[in-house]
């Protein structure tokens, strides 16, 4: 008798191929869509429907059962709070970090379980090992899309029993694997920003939950050069939507340097990126996935998603940790994530509580 896996799918490319190879492997394949965030737009449509539709489309073209199970009250209290908590702190939050542990790995994997699931599989591009009753998140093979950036907080029992379809492919495979296998989703184009923004203008939405307070924007000298519209609407490096105006100079656009948030100000400059850069950072709420780790560490990390993996010493101390870096790095943010990494592991990840310039 073959094993079921159930599979969490959005309504994209990615988790449609993940449903067609495992179907391919010989699973009994359910697909399953989750519903983190009810809320319609301007014109009265809600984005869930149409990304329901897709899957309805998916998996009966691949013949294969699907259901939706509502998270929106456990995304609220479990991801959206600490969201809003975290720009009113004046930090940088990561939401999609936190719904991997809180949401996907957590209630969604309980309820996959329920319905007598062997294993449980999502469309994110990474691997996972199960070795003598240890799990290890390992990168993809597509390092470009690799996503273990969004997993460092899951905890490692939560992995028991997943699988990542994706991790041996490229992207480019994916997508023609879905043509030829004539997948509704096959052009979909990827979706980016925050989940629940979406394509909304992001300080309109935030102004809906968080009282704006406006205040001076200084330069580097101390002189004011203009007024921002609340510090929770930027974060480090930021370059566009300063409305400081006026010619830039041979030195370029201004870009914001600092946060003053006990003093309401904004501090920019223009030319000197020295201000931006950093040498170490404190992080907290430390999660290591499959890994022991020792009173100092020598290994790779990412700051952000974007980034190529940058030489660290981690020093750790009480729940937390000091991060050296090798190099000084560019717009380390408070409410980001440090994530760690070895040759092939992603090792696990804190949060950036302090900068060290």
């Amino acid at each position: 008798m073959s094993k079921t896996a159930v599979i969490g799918m959005s309504g994209g490319v990615d988790s449609s191929v993940a449903a067609y190879l495992l179907k391919e492997q010989g699973y009994n394949v359910i697909g399953l869509y989750m519903v983190n965030w009810e809320e319609t737009d301007s014109s009265g449509a809600c984005s869930a429907e149409s990304d329901f539709a897709d899957v309805r489309r998916v998996c009966d073209a691949l013949g294969i059962p699907y259901y939706s199970v509502n998270f929106a009250e456990n995304y609220k209290e479990r991801v959206f709070s600490h969201f809003l908590k975290e720009y009113a702190a004046g930090r940088t939050p990561n939401p999609d970090v936190l719904c991997n542990r809180e949401i996907k790995f957590g209630p969604f994997r309980e309820y996959a379980l329920s319905m007598g699931a062997d294993v449980i599989a999502t469309g994110h591009y990474c691997g996972v090992a199960h070795e003598n009753g240890v799990n290890y998140l390992l990168k993809a093979k597509d390092a470009g899309k690799d996503q273990t950036y969004f997993l460092n907080q899951v905890l490692t029992p939560q992995l028991d029993n997943v699988v990542f379809p994706l991790a041996g492919l490229d992207k480019s495979e994916v997508r023609k694997i879905a043509e030829k296998t004539g997948l509704a989703t096959a052009k979909k184009k990827d979706s980016t920003g925050i989940c629940f923004i979406g394509e909304r203008n992001f300080r309109k939405f935030l102004q809906t939950y968080l009282p704006a307070q406006p205040g001076k924007i200084l330069n580097t000298d101390g002189k004011k050069v203009g007024e921002h519209s609340g510090l929770m609407y930027y974060t480090l490096g930021q370059r566009r939507g300063l409305n400081l105006g006026g010619k830039q100079g041979e030195d370029g656009r201004w870009f914001v340097v600092e946060k003053d948030l006990k003093n309401n100000v904004l501090y920019v400059s223009h030319g000197d990126e020295a201000p931006l850069y950093s040498k170490a950072c404190k992080v907290a709420g430390l999660n290591w996935i499959g890994y022991i780790p020792q009173p100092t560490i020598e290994c790779t990390a990412k700051f952000r998603y974007r980034q190529s993996e940058q030489k660290v010493k981690v020093v750790l101390g009480g729940d937390g940790a000091l991060v050296e870096f090798a190099e000084p790095q560019r717009a380390v943010t408070g409410g980001q994530y440090a994530v760690f990494y070895d040759s092939t592991r992603c090792l696990g990840g804190g949060v950036i509580e302090e900068v060290i310039k």
